[in-house]
């Protein structure tokens, strides 16, 4: 039995997987490196282009509302969340990074289905360009791997 600690990329084998992403509009130019990224790892890890479905919402308070309507139509074996939430000189940051979080998870656990969370919560633009590439593809791979673990779980 493998150790759980370790995992390996016989874990992330996305034949016949069936993945939503829903992506966030604000801060356009680093969500669509967010989606580029993650787009690009789930075909390296053989999902086909024709099972992602990829939908744009506004912002990122909107991403939960759409991942949860892809959970209902049960047709995803994993979703995945994309969006860019920079800190700016008001409290809405703490408000858009707390309850987007929350509402994600909330989705996710309501409807059993693993969702990677790429919803990036920095402090300045400079950050969220450090990071866009590596989330991106972490998430594919993330929601990948926890689609064959819940398979497996079932």
């Amino acid at each position: 039995m493998q150790d759980a600690d370790k995992g390996t990329d016989a874990d992330i084998d996305g034949r016949d997987l069936r993945i939503g992403i829903v992506q966030a509009r604000w801060n356009a130019a680093i969500t669509d490196k967010l989606a580029e990224t993650c787009l690009a790892e789930l075909q390296a890890v053989g999902v086909s282009s024709k099972h992602i479905r990829h939908v744009k919402v506004p912002g990122a308070l909107e991403v939960p509302l759409a991942l949860a309507g892809l959970a209902e139509s049960d047709d995803y074996d994993a979703l995945i969340a994309l969006g860019c939430v920079i800190r700016g000189e008001t409290y809405h940051f703490e408000l858009v990074a707390n309850e987007s979080g929350a509402g994600v998870t909330r989705v996710s656990l309501d409807h059993q289905i693993p969702i990677a969370n790429a919803i990036l919560t920095v402090e300045n633009e400079e950050q969220a360009w450090d990071r866009a590439e590596d989330k991106g593809r972490d998430a594919a791979r993330v929601a990948v791997e926890m689609a064959n673990l819940m398979e497996d779980l079932s």
